[in-house]
């Protein structure tokens, strides 16, 4: 596309590039990125200039671990809320986790029902997983075929009965018909006999709920993912790890060669067990939030590369859902609108920079997925950004928050990196918390 074409300018003395953080001006033409260029680029007649002075333009966040629950439960979340937090909070693009809604996305139809329900209300580009279910492997070939981005599967009980776990021959088998189509296996790894094990107490304490969901749990059932992927050369995704035990394991096989990629998440990498009190359910997910050395052991794994990205694993419920009790509670932590800052306040704590943050946030959930035109700022891909104040602060207040229930863990924490403003193929979506009316696409595998 010639420059001729360019009908907007983005400027910026931090501009995050794929070669680093540089000021640059970026040409957008026809939605996608037409170059990047030196900052002081003469700015094409007809072209409108946006310049952002020291504030960061980084590329659109990619969230492909989000829990919509639309339709069916919409009074939990739904594409219109959800997607509205996702822009107000720099995300660009995401994806939809197959359980929670009604039905579910474990069928062709089903994703056709779920598709239909989206279409009108996403204000970012959405694209949906499917599930892999005990009675579904004749459906995964076919919702491959529909354009879902993977499949996914829990080990342990999902909460939510229409959604089974996979037992070890079941999950054998599932994973070697999507591995001789080239699809993916994304996977809640909890072993259900070390959970079964484990002590089971009801009640407000932390420690408790914490105790019944052991880290052995996951190490087991990584361990048992990772031998079935080597045998069927099968291509595997660890979903929301929060034991820093499984992270050798998980290098040893990709040394290997095992195709295995892992993912944590914020609540994970800045909340810690001894912050939680006792009764604040608001906390509570599966597998839970660990102690500060565990997560210092998580933030090694990022710096070294064995945890590929960072995706919010947004699982709203209604307020009454978040009772007292920690094993009779809703578990889900909703993020989808706080993920940027919140990793950046922990990252720039601990040394890391914006490029970290964007290739964590932006580029590998983009590549996990396939998603070859998010992910960067670069020639060629969709001109999405998101604008942010690095060094900002605010204090979280949830009445400000754009998912439909207004409860979340983060409520009183003073984090860094105000969102100014969200991009979506050249057209700003949110500015200063004012979102325009939705103009999201629907994604498919290879789009």
């Amino acid at each position: 596309m010639s420059g001729a074409d360019v009908n907007l300018v983005l400027r910026s003395t931090r501009v995050v590039t794929p070669e680093g953080t540089r000021p640059a001006a970026v040409t957008v033409a026809g939605g996608a990125i037409d170059a990047v260029l030196a900052y002081d680029t003469e700015v094409p007649a007809g072209a409108q200039l946006e310049d952002f002075g020291g504030d960061v333009l980084l590329p659109g966040l990619v969230d492909t671990h989000v829990h919509v629950n639309d339709p069916g439960r919409t009074e939990w979340e739904g594409f219109w809320t959800a997607t509205r937090a996702a822009a107000a909070g720099g995300i660009t693009t995401l994806l939809d986790m197959p359980l929670n809604s009604l039905p579910p996305t474990t069928t062709v139809d089903h994703l056709r029902t779920k598709r239909q329900v989206a279409a009108a209300k996403a204000h970012v580009d959405t694209g949906f997983w499917g599930g892999a279910v005990p009675a579904n492997v004749k459906d995964l070939r076919p919702l491959h075929e529909a354009g879902v981005f993977g499949f996914k599967c829990f080990l342990s009980p999902s909460g939510v009965e229409e959604f089974p776990e996979l037992d070890q021959e079941q999950l054998a088998r599932s994973m070697a018909e999507i591995a001789g189509f080239g699809g993916l296996l994304i996977v809640h790894a909890e072993d259900p006999r070390h959970l079964a094990a484990a002590p089971q107490r009801s009640g407000p304490a932390y420690a408790d709920f914490l105790a019944s969901r052991p880290r052995d749990a996951e190490n087991t059932a990584i361990e048992g993912l990772i031998a079935h992927a080597r045998r069927l050369n099968a291509r595997v995704h660890v979903l929301h790890l929060s034991s820093g035990d499984a992270l050798p394991l998980i290098a040893a096989a990709r040394r290997d060669g095992v195709r295995v990629t892992v993912e944590s998440c914020p609540h994970f990498l800045t909340l810690t067990a001894e912050e939680v009190p006792d009764g604040a359910t608001e906390f509570k997910c599966c597998p839970p939030i660990r102690e500060a050395a565990n997560q210092d052991a998580l933030w090694d794994g990022l710096a070294d590369g064995t945890i590929d990205c960072i995706v919010s694993d947004h699982s709203p419920c209604t307020t009454d859902l978040k009772t007292p009790d920690f094993a009779s509670a809703w578990g889900g932590i909703s993020s989808l609108q706080l993920g940027l800052p919140a990793i950046w306040t922990e990252a720039r704590r601990r040394g890391h920079s914006l490029d970290d943050v964007a290739r964590w946030m932006s580029a590998a959930p983009a590549a996990l997925a396939g998603l070859t035109r998010k992910g960067a700022i670069e020639a060629g891909r969709d001109a999405d950004f998101a604008v942010l104040a690095p060094d900002e602060t605010f204090t979280v207040d949830p009445a400000e928050l754009f998912h439909r229930n207004q409860v979340t863990a983060y409520a009183g924490r003073t984090l860094h990196g105000v969102v100014k403003s969200t991009w979506l193929r050249g057209r700003r979506i949110a500015a200063d918390g004012v979102l325009t009316e939705p103009t999201g696409r629907l994604l498919e595998r290879n789009h």
